[in-house]
This record gives C-alpha cells, sequence and structure tokens, in this order.
C-alpha cells in the first residue's frame, strides 16, 4: 500500500510550517501597537480639542481652531507682508537657538552632576557636606533664581544657560551618587582581591555599575533644563522658542503659543529618543545585569 503525503516547501527545507508566518504577524501586530497606538492617541486628541475649539465653549481667543493654529505655523515659516516668520525669524531659527542654549546648559550641568555625583558617591564625608545644598538647589524652581541671575550676568546669554546648567545638575548628581553608592561591595573587594588599584576599581568597577542610572539622572535632567527654557528665555529671548511663546502671550497671541508649545515638546521627544538609542548602545547590559 503506497502512501502519499504532502509536503510543504518549508518542510522540504527543514523548516516547520506556519512558523516564519507567526512570526512575521507578531511583528507585524508588535509595530501596530508601537506606532499605531501613539498616533491614534494624537489623532482622539486632535479630534477633541477642535470639537471643542467649533463648539463655542470658550472664545477663540483662548481655544483657537486648528486651522488657525496651522495658519500660524505657516505663517511663522514663510516671509508675509515684508514680515520674516516672528519677529524677523522662521521657527526653525528660534528652534536652533533654543536647542543651541539647552545643549550647552545641558553639558555643563550634566558634566558638573556626574563629577559631583561620583565624588559625592565615593566619599561619604563629602556627600554629607554637599547634599544639604543639592536638595536645597534641586528644591528651588528656576525661575525663583533666575533674576538674581539676570542681576548678576545681565540679560544676554550668560544667565540663561547659567539657569539651565543649574537646572540640569541636581537630576544628574543625585541619580550619579545613588547609583555610586549602590555598587555591590562584593564586585568591588573582587577587583581589590585581584590587585586593582582605586583608579582602576573607579574606572572598571563602579563607572560600569553605576552607568544605567546614571543614564537615567542625565535624561531627567535634560527633560528639567527643557521644560526651564522659557524661563530661561523671559528676558531678550528673541531668536528662541520660549520667547516666542512669551512674547506672543502678552498679545493673547494664542496660535503662535500653541506654535512654540508643539515645536518644544516635538523636539523635546526626539531629544529623549536619541538619548535612548544613546544608552542603548552605551549600556547594553541595562535589565540583563
Amino acid at each position: 500500500m503506497t502512501l502519499f503525503v504532502d509536503i510543504t516547501p518549508e518542510e522540504q527545507q527543514g523548516g516547520q510550517p506556519g512558523v516564519e508566518k507567526t512570526s512575521t504577524g507578531s511583528r507585524l501586530r508588535s509595530a501596530a501597537l508601537q506606532f499605531g497606538l501613539p498616533v491614534l492617541s494624537v489623532v482622539l486628541f486632535l479630534a477633541v480639542y477642535q470639537a471643542v475649539a467649533v463648539s463655542g465653549v470658550w472664545s477663540e481667543t483662548f481655544v483657537p481652531r486648528l486651522g488657525t493654529v496651522w495658519h500660524a505655523f505657516v505663517e511663522m515659516s514663510t516671509t508675509h507682508n515684508g514680515v520674516v516668520g516672528y519677529a524677523g525669524y522662521y521657527w526653525w531659527e528660534h528652534l536652533y537657538m533654543t536647542l543651541r542654549r539647552v545643549f550647552v546648559g545641558v553639558v555643563i550641568g550634566v558634566a558638573a552632576g556626574v563629577v559631583l555625583g561620583l565624588i559625592m558617591g565615593s566619599i561619604p564625608w563629602v556627600r554629607r557636606l554637599l547634599e544639604p545644598w543639592l536638595t536645597f538647589l534641586r528644591a528651588l524652581p528656576p525661575l525663583a533664581y533666575f533674576f538674581l541671575l539676570v542681576i548678576w550676568l545681565g540679560i544676554d546669554e550668560a544667565p540663561k544657560i547659567t539657569l539651565l546648567a543649574l537646572a540640569a545638575l541636581p537630576p544628574a548628581a543625585v541619580a550619579t551618587t545613588t547609583a555610586v553608592s549602590a555598587t555591590p561591595v562584593s564586585l568591588i573587594e573582587a577587583a581589590r582581591a585581584l590587585g586593582a588599584s582605586r583608579r582602576e576599581v573607579i574606572s572598571d568597577v563602579v563607572i560600569p555599575a553605576a552607568l544605567p542610572e546614571t543614564f537615567t539622572g542625565i535624561r531627567l535632567s535634560v527633560g528639567i533644563a527643557y521644560s526651564s527654557v522659557v524661563a530661561a528665555e523671559l528676558f531678550n529671548g528673541i531668536p528662541g522658542i520660549g520667547g516666542v511663546v512669551k512674547d506672543a502671550s502678552n498679545y493673547n497671541n494664542t496660535p503662535v503659543v500653541l506654535v512654540g508649545i508643539v515645536l518644544i515638546g516635538l523636539s523635546g521627544l526626539i531629544i529623549d529618543g536619541i538619548l535612548r538609542i544613546i544608552e542603548h548602545r552605551l549600556v547594553p547590559w541595562r535589565g540583563k545585569a
């Protein structure tokens, strides 16, 4: 008796039928959830916002329609009636100046915070000496000491960058201090038993162990500095997105204010995504050890 059995191409090649299709389908569903849900949430928000704007519950001065906001964005992107963008600059020029200030301030603040965190986490008496001051600075809203910085440093770039650096310093310092203090003692003792010097223990054991939490602190520092950018650009902030928001609010120009807020938020999301990629590359062992 002869039996004829159909053999699928996957089985002829030594594979399992349906496995590849299932894997592909799973990836597609994962991608749909990852990108589809955020897009859906944005669409729903815009629909609700437009419905509220059209309903007339609030004046269009306070809740402008999406078309009005888009018109403001177009005007900020073009030359109209002889006026370049907003206050003589296009929106990307405003955004560039803001990003440049944030970058310089964050680099200074994060670098100082990480170094300070390493020292405080490694030397207990230094931590006890400086921790109250760090907590005091972290508790202060940036706007509280910005006017003092203006008195000391003037209204040019110095007080803006100083404000952003001071806003970025505490989260990086606190996260690094905590991470260094939490380094497993067994790893440090093992390194010393193998003849490692103090410098080698710090560079080869303490810093790698602290990197994951330090990156969390850096991301917090960037977020806090970015949320302080409007305060930093209160004086002489044009060109700058924060300066645009402040200036437009003086004239109840809500569409321009909303454009500025959206630009700040979107650029902040992009920056955080870049930091996540850098963290994934530099700290691939996060969550695995």
